[in-house]
């Protein structure tokens, strides 16, 4: 089951599960849809792989399946791809 992470890698913003702007790799890093495609050009700086949009949780079901609270923050991401 995807973490569903609360935000940005590069910048930190915010990225709630009913989130319509994440994007994830297929290890689930998570960016928001301005640094996935305005800083990292579509590719995820930790394994090069694609970014893609992330499936949002269908509200009903985030109660027995809740996101993940654990937070992701590398600012070095933005910083190394400017």
């Amino acid at each position: 089951m995807l973490d569903l992470r609360p935000g940005c890698e590069c910048c930190d913003k915010d990225l709630p599960p009913e989130s319509g702007g994440a994007w994830i790799c297929s290890f689930e890093c998570t960016f928001c849809t301005d640094c996935a495609t305005r800083v990292l050009s579509g590719r995820c700086p930790n394994c090069g792989g694609e970014l893609v949009a992330r499936p949002r949780r269908p509200a009903g079901k985030l109660a027995n399946n809740p996101p993940s609270t654990k937070r992701v923050f590398n600012p070095a991401c933005a910083e190394a791809h400017n």
